[in-house]
This record gives C-alpha cells, sequence and structure tokens, in this order.
C-alpha cells in the first residue's frame, strides 16, 4: 500500500479549540452536553450553501435547496450545467423563502476553475462557505462491454471528478474564519448511489463512479481530520428524478407503477424531497458526529439479499 500522505497542520475546530463544554447541573445530575444546541426549524441558520446539480423540476438538487432554504440558510447557489429551469427555481424559492439570497450558476461541476470561482465568490460576498452538496450526476443504460473509453471516462468525469473538485476547493474555503465564523467548519455531502454499494443497482460505469464518491468522502474525511469539516455521501435507492424519468414514464404506460421499489421492504419508490431531509441533516449542526460515512436511503433496498416477492420458502 502507497505510504499515507503527509497532511500540512490546519485550523482546529471549535470542539478542539475550545474542549468540553460544561452543561450546569440539574439537582445533583449534569445536564445533557449538546454540541448542536437546539436548532428548531432553523437547522442551517445563517450557512451559506452551494448545490450543483439543481435544473431538474424533479432532482435532489432542487428539493435540497427548498429544505436548506426552509430551514434558514442565509444564502443557496443553486448551480447546473442546463439552465432550463434555473430561474424558475430562483422565483419560487425567492417568493416562499424571501430572507433567504439565491444565486442561479451555470457551470460544468467538473470544470475546476467554475467549482473553484464559485467558491470563492461565496468567500468574498459572506466570508464564508457552511456546505457543498455536490450532486451532479449523470447514467447510462449500457452493459459494460457495449461502453468505450470516452464513454466510460466521461461518466468518471461529471460523476466523480465533480466530487473532488467539490471537495477540494470547498474544504480550502470552509477553513476561512472571521468574527462570525470564529472555528473552520463544514459539511462536504456528495450524492453516491446504493448502486455504489451493492452490485445489480445500476451500469457498471455508474456504479463505479459511485463507489469512487464513498472512497472520496471516506478519504477527505480523515485527510481533514481535526477541522471540523466533515464528508459524507448520500446513497438513494430508486428515486423519481430526471435521471430515472423514463423508467416511471414507462411504468405509468404500462400500468405496472405498483412494481416499482417492489424489492425493497417499504415496497415503493422514492421521491426527491426524501433525499433532500437526509441531505438536511448531514449539511446541519445535528449530524455534528456523522462524519466519513456512505448513508443509504433507499427504502432498505440495501439491508438485505435479492429476493422475488412471494417465494420466500
Amino acid at each position: 500500500m502507497p505510504a499515507d500522505p503527509k497532511v500540512k497542520q490546519q485550523g482546529l475546530s471549535r470542539e478542539l479549540s475550545e474542549g468540553p463544554q460544561d452543561p450546569g447541573m440539574f439537582e445533583d445530575i449534569p445536564r445533557v452536553r449538546e454540541i448542536a444546541g437546539d436548532l428548531g426549524s432553523q437547522r442551517v441558520k445563517d450557512k451559506v450553501i452551494i448545490i450543483t446539480g439543481c435544473n431538474s423540476p424533479i432532482g435532489i438538487g432542487r428539493a435540497s435547496a427548498h429544505q436548506f432554504a426552509r430551514n434558514g440558510a442565509k444564502a443557496v447557489y443553486i448551480c447546473d450545467f442546463a439552465s432550463t429551469h434555473l430561474d424558475t427555481h430562483k422565483r419560487e424559492l425567492g417568493a416562499l423563502y424571501p430572507a433567504v439570497d439565491i444565486h442561479t450558476r451555470v457551470f460544468d461541476a467538473a470544470d475546476e476553475a467554475a467549482v473553484k470561482h464559485v467558491c470563492q465568490e461565496a468567500l468574498d460576498t459572506y466570508g464564508r462557505l457552511d456546505v457543498f452538496f455536490a450532486n451532479a450526476g449523470i447514467s447510462s443504460a449500457k452493459v459494460f462491454w457495449e461502453e468505450d473509453t470516452q464513454g466510460f471516462m466521461n461518466m468518471m468525469r461529471v460523476n466523480t471528478l465533480s466530487v473532488f473538485l467539490a471537495a477540494k476547493h470547498a474544504s480550502r474555503a470552509m477553513l476561512k474564519t472571521s468574527t462570525h465564523k470564529p472555528y473552520p467548519q463544514g459539511a462536504i455531502i456528495a450524492t453516491a448511489s446504493v448502486a455504489g454499494l451493492r452490485s445489480n443497482a445500476g451500469p457498471t460505469d455508474y456504479s463505479a463512479s459511485k463507489a469512487a464518491v464513498v472512497s472520496l468522502m471516506q478519504t477527505c474525511a480523515f485527510q481533514l481530520a481535526g477541522t471540523g469539516i466533515r464528508c459524507n455521501a448520500v446513497c438513494p435507492g430508486l428515486i423519481e428524478t430526471g435521471m430515472t424519468k423514463t423508467t416511471y414514464d414507462a411504468a405509468r404506460a404500462r400500468g405496472s407503477t405498483g412494481k416499482i421499489g417492489q424489492l425493497n421492504p417499504l415496497r415503493r419508490g422514492g421521491v426527491a424531497d426524501e433525499i433532500a431531509r437526509a441531505v438536511l441533516f448531514l449539511g446541519s449542526d445535528e449530524a455534528s458526529y456523522v462524519n466519513g460515512q456512505a448513508w443509504a436511503v433507499d427504502g432498505g433496498l440495501s439491508a438485505g439479499h435479492p429476493f422475488v416477492p412471494g417465494k420466500l420458502a
């Protein structure tokens, strides 16, 4: 195995800098120690957030933008390579959450200069970056022997390189401190997939790219040790999004929507908001001790072995 790279000393988190805080006493026992405190309905209060892959009207990116804005974000950057619906999303978010600054940005999430620029823009405008949700991704429908080198590498570029770049530049921005943010802290969240955890949940190139996303979040978490910057992957199962729309449309046309999600114990597919709520948690201080994880949000699909419903015995 190659030697671990030497990591230069980075800023330390509040917890390491200040040490345990005394919560006081209730009668003769100590009160419960808390890291996040009472966040109420403001789970990401005053946080500055960047989300890629936001254009789709039924996508995880758009749903996550709503959850972050609803829960007290100071600013949300909704970004995508395509711009078809971004302005509509901005108007909707602005109407629902007028106290939140909504910015639209059009760029390729695998373009390093563009990713670096949007992170720097957040710093220049707000003096901080708190959450980067690297959600941009593509899929394919080819078996591996039909895929060519160019197609495979493009899958890795969009799905994996984009996450690497997000982690690289967001982490540098999250180390920035100020009077409003005295210690480094942040959450880098990447969209992986159950296909990155188990085989037979997606095409080979897609699955490989998502397995790499899981590994990136795990290794980045360790190289950011002590900084208070957390890195996690969310691994959706079958969710109705722009990427899976053809599957859902075909099922509706055949009258077989009841079969969607039949292999998971909830016996249904999911909707984007169900993933967005997991992303909200990972981006909030409520997840202050969740780091380096690949969280399957899949109705239970990855919890068991494949079986044919009705033929268990």
